[in-house]
């Protein structure tokens, strides 16, 4: 994989010396979220990869420019900046974190650069809509609410929110809250802790008071894993619930002795249902490579964001600019990435609406 510059992490894609699309991505390759971060690039360069093996998008093949962020807000947008305007990106794509999205979309309007496939479901970047930035995936606030009403059906009605002290938090416990409300109920408790220095101790003390019978948390994989080995440790045996940011097989081995029986939230259907097009067409990209990993549901949403982004190239014609992908994309109607639709319009930039749940099985598997 080519070093594009001292600060970028990854220039993916093959024959990235001859790439006349160039691509920006900035995310936390190192950090809390490193896991699943590399996980949605592996799945997006799984498609262009192959993309670009066959010549790329009119000819042009795609360079992905990749910077670490280190899950800082701060750096995210300094690095968007750099992609923008020193590097003359076509297109952001695949950020991560909803502060991180949130920092960069003044530089979005002002150059007028569409991001394709933010990984966040935060309800800010759907509603209302934003002119630069294209979904692919569920919203948080969904995924919260169906999490609920599912744990309701099964007579949970003891529940506990832990969420980041951040706008993800927010965002997600907005959904949380209205599943409660829909169900009559109202959280035990509801925690906040700081993003960047998590501290669970007063938790655990103040959880077992609760006596909650599950936990909704919203935050981090690597927060979320620490706060459940505190749980665990303070001898708390409440049903864990997390959000599809956790849907990544990073996530699991974080998690270590406590993995089986979390609940996950997913935005795409599981990653062994090869009855679905782009899962199987996802699969056989794997099979035909090394083989050295397994398919999971973080590298689906990387490779649905890399499928969305290249139709928008091909529709873009053969002199692609911001302004035409912008046009493409938002006039993009009923494209079927392989089982699923997505369609825009200057109205709606919300991608896909599908939620599931699923539970981390003892082979540390998803199970739907």
């Amino acid at each position: 994989m080519k070093r594009v510059a001292a600060t970028i992490v990854i220039g993916y894609c093959a024959a990235s010396a001859q790439a006349q699309i160039k691509i920006g991505q900035t995310a936390g390759y190192t950090g809390i979220v490193a896991a699943g971060v590399k996980e949605t690039a592996e799945g997006a360069k799984l498609y262009l990869d192959m993309v670009n093996s066959r010549g790329g998008v009119h000819g042009q093949k795609i360079e992905l420019l990749s910077l670490d962020d280190k899950f800082d807000p701060k750096l995210a947008q300094e690095n968007a900046r750099v992609l923008i305007e020193e590097k003359n990106v076509l297109a952001m794509f695949l950020t991560r974190g909803t502060p991180h999205t949130e920092a960069i979309m003044g530089l979005l309007d002002k150059h007028g650069v569409p991001l394709v496939g933010p990984s966040t479901g935060a309800m800010v970047l759907h509603q209302p809509v934003k002119k630069h930035i294209f979904n692919v995936r569920a919203t948080y606030q969904l995924e919260a609410e169906k999490a609920i009403a599912y744990l309701h059906s099964m007579g949970v009605k003891r529940i506990a929110l832990v969420q980041t002290d951040d706008s993800f938090g927010a965002d997600g416990a907005t959904g949380a809250l209205k599943g409660l409300a829909a169900a009559g109920l109202m959280p035990v408790l509801n925690e906040k802790f700081d993003r960047v220095k998590p501290d669970f101790s007063k938790m655990v003390v103040a959880m077992a008071a609760a006596d909650a019978q599950a936990v909704m948390m919203i935050a981090s994989s690597t927060a979320v894993a620490s706060a459940v080995a505190a749980l665990r440790a303070a001898g708390a045996r409440a049903q864990i619930v997390t959000l599809s940011n956790n849907a990544s097989g990073g996530f699991v081995k974080g998690l270590t002795t406590h993995a089986r029986g979390v609940l996950v939230s997913q935005v795409f259907p599981s990653e062994r249902a090869v009855a679905i097009g782009f899962v199987k067409e996802a699969q056989d990209l794997m099979r035909a490579g090394d083989g050295a990993a397994e398919l999971s549901p973080a590298m689906l949403e990387g490779f649905v964001a890399a499928k969305v982004l290249v139709e928008g190239l091909r529709r873009a014609g053969p002199a692609p600019s911001r302004l035409k992908l912008q046009a493409a994309l938002e006039n993009m109607k009923k494209f079927d990435v392989g089982g699923m639709v997505i369609s825009y319009s200057a109205d709606d930039h919300s991608g896909l609406d599908f939620v599931d749940l699923s539970i981390i099985g003892p082979d540390g598997k998803f199970k739907r």
